[in-house]
């Protein structure tokens, strides 16, 4: 996400012509709320350029949220200062599986969200990581020191945590240069055909939902992930998936409209057309999942100053392990590629 201070362009493409602005500025930043976007709006801190280079009459107080916007027009936007979040050591629970000097690996619960945020100012893991540890890498936002890469509120599993900012570099770096191996587990409905497959996209905002992403946007930023049957289990299957890009909710998007979406998820799992089974709805809380079924199960990256390879496993928690034993009871243990 850019900084709030950092102005932004974005020329609108022939997708977005006769979009409302404040959907299309929503969809272009990233973690950012239509209603953030529209109190920016607003403010003034938004103007948009006609095809000549010619200012919208009223351009700093005029334009309105519900503009439409035309292809060839230019937006531009300087992002006010966010609320200033106070960040304050709090007790979260959460287990650590390896530290040293400059990094920890952690264990994120379910629940819990990574950083700060405008519906979440505190309670989060970050609060927590300042409680259990003595130092964080201040690099990034003011409010996420230490956060390498995330994961969603509900997802559990494995992370990298910053300690120093020469580690931090080091460890991003190796994100963006795609050597470090992260690996899921997950149960999904109908999973695909096949033993393993890959799915790439370009992938952004949902356009109408902006909580929502998705994958079937005609431009944006590239997604791609690596699916493997481990077992079939009747109407569902355990996954592994490796992500190869970072994208928020990448797994559970990417899944879910390749006609396999992950137990219990209640964003993108539930269906609203009636043609689909209603079995959808239920499967995953019957099995006793509260939240969807998406496990980091393993990472592995170098070390920023020794270069030792580290690699670590963790568990399935819980209530994953107890909904795919139940399964495994009903249709029996078949693994498909092991």
């Amino acid at each position: 996400m850019v900084s709030d201070q950092e102005p932004l362009r974005f020329e609108v493409p022939d997708t977005l012509d006769g979009v409302r602005l404040d959907r299309a500025l929503a969809g272009w930043v990233d973690e950012v709320s239509r209603g953030r976007v529209t109190s920016w709006i607003k403010s003034g801190a938004v103007q948009v350029e006609a095809h000549r280079g010619e200012k919208i009459k009223g351009a700093h107080r005029g334009v309105k949220p519900s503009l439409k916007l035309r292809t060839g027009q230019v937006v531009y936007c300087v992002p006010p200062p966010a609320p200033e979040i106070k960040l304050t050591p709090q007790s979260i629970p959460f287990e650590v599986m390896y530290q040293d000097d400059d990094l920890a690996v952690i264990e994120k619960p379910a629940g819990v969200i990574v950083h700060p945020g405008a519906g979440q100012p505190d309670q989060t893991l970050v609060n927590g990581l300042l409680h259990r540890f003595n130092k964080l890498s201040p690099v990034g936002l003011p409010h996420r020191p230490g956060v390498v890469h995330r994961l969603d509120r509900d997802t559990t599993g494995l992370l990298m945590v910053a300690l120093t900012e020469r580690a931090h570099h080091h460890l991003s770096a190796q994100l963006v240069e795609r050597t470090v191996t992260r690996r899921y587990l997950a149960l999904a409905w109908r999973p695909p055909e096949g033993a393993e497959g890959s799915i790439e996209t370009f992938y952004g905002r949902h356009p109408n939902h902006r909580i929502k992403f998705t994958g079937t946007r005609r431009e944006g930023k590239r997604a791609c992930t690596h699916w493997r049957v481990l077992e079939r289990l009747g109407p569902c299957g355990l996954l592994e998936l490796r992500l190869e890009t970072g994208r928020t909710h990448q797994i559970r998007v990417h899944m879910s409209e390749a006609g396999s979406p992950l137990l219990a998820d209640q964003l993108y799992g539930i269906r609203r057309r009636i043609e689909r089974p209603p079995e959808l709805r239920q499967l995953g809380y019957e099995l006793g999942l509260s939240r969807h079924a998406l496990h980091a199960a393993h990472l592995g990256f170098q070390h920023p100053l020794t270069g030792e390879s580290l690699e670590f496993d963790s568990p399935l928690p819980e209530p994953f392990s107890n909904a795919l034993r139940a399964l495994r009871e009903i249709y029996g243990h078949n693994p498909e590629v092991l």
